[in-house]
């Protein structure tokens, strides 16, 4: 039985799938009630893991966990070595967690301070254990759905900055991967797209897959921070924006690491519009 947290979002929801789809015993995580239906071989319960006590029921029988921390959660919260206490004490053999790229590019960023106590917390659970660090996601396009569906517009800042953006397609198929497969313990993979793509390309790539013109309006900082507050944690805006304005080096690399673990290369932003097309239609 794998256990897989988050999975009513852009990567659970289709990891749970792929688990599935390989025959996998699958229990999907959520706060709230799925808004879709399960795959066969697949059961919902309903935990959060700011509440280690509710956990009890989603990790019963679980050989293996998928850690998703987000949300409120990335501000606060109980220790996460309560979250992987819970774990181990259910029986949980293999964990795999979903981090960020900035605690390897930025370790002392304070925005990703949680995930940094998640990671630690994951390495001396006595657990197996793979930690997965996505770069940007290409599903953080969602953010101009409204303003492209009703004013064929994105707004956004920093137009002309390139970063690797991933498809969370691809961060589900690593962590399906990387569940399954014992190998890959004690590993730390960087998951980025194949190549980077600046806000006002992506833009362009949106319009290419409406077949209608799409504007693109530049923010400046601080109206994109006054966005972003609306649905991000508060200490997760300004390491965010640092990354998105002035990225590294590293930041702007592309990893090899969704090539060499899927053998193809990783999904490019454009792919992803054509798929997710109707969200901005």
């Amino acid at each position: 039985m794998i256990t897989v947290t988050g999975a009513s979002g852009n990567i659970g929801r289709p990891l749970v799938e792929a688990l599935a789809l390989a025959g996998e015993k699958v229990t999907a995580v959520s706060r709230n009630p799925l808004p879709h239906d399960l795959p066969e071989g697949a059961r919902h319960v309903r935990a959060d893991l700011a509440d280690p006590a509710t956990l009890g029921p989603a990790l019963d029988g679980a050989d293996a966990l998928f850690l998703l921390p987000a949300g409120e959660l990335l501000g606060g919260g109980p220790p996460a070595a309560e979250v992987l206490s819970a774990a181990g004490e259910a029986g949980v053999r293999r964990v795999v967690l979903l981090s960020s790229q900035i605690n390897g590019t930025r370790p002392d960023a304070p925005s990703h301070g949680r995930l940094r106590e998640f990671e630690q917390a994951v390495r001396s659970s006595g657990l197996a254990w793979t930690i997965l660090r996505p770069g940007g996601f290409a599903s953080n396009a969602y953010a101009w759905s409204e303003t492209v569906r009703t004013r064929r517009t994105v707004f956004a800042p920093f137009a002309d900055v390139a970063l690797p953006v991933v498809d969370p397609a691809d961060i589900a198929e690593v962590a399906a991967l990387v569940l399954r497969d014992e190998g890959h313990a004690g590993q730390t993979y960087e998951l980025t797209g194949p190549v980077a793509v600046t806000p006002r390309r992506q833009a362009a790539a949106l319009a290419e897959a409406l077949g209608e013109q799409v504007d693109f309006v530049e923010l400046t900082r601080a109206q994109a921070r006054e966005h972003m507050a609306r649905f991000m944690p508060e200490p997760v805006i300004d390491g965010t924006l640092d990354v998105l304005g002035e990225p590294l080096p590293a930041e702007q690399r592309v990893s090899p690491d969704v090539e060499k673990l899927l053998g193809r290369p990783a999904g490019p932003f454009a792919g992803w519009a054509r798929r997710h097309a109707h969200a901005f239609a």
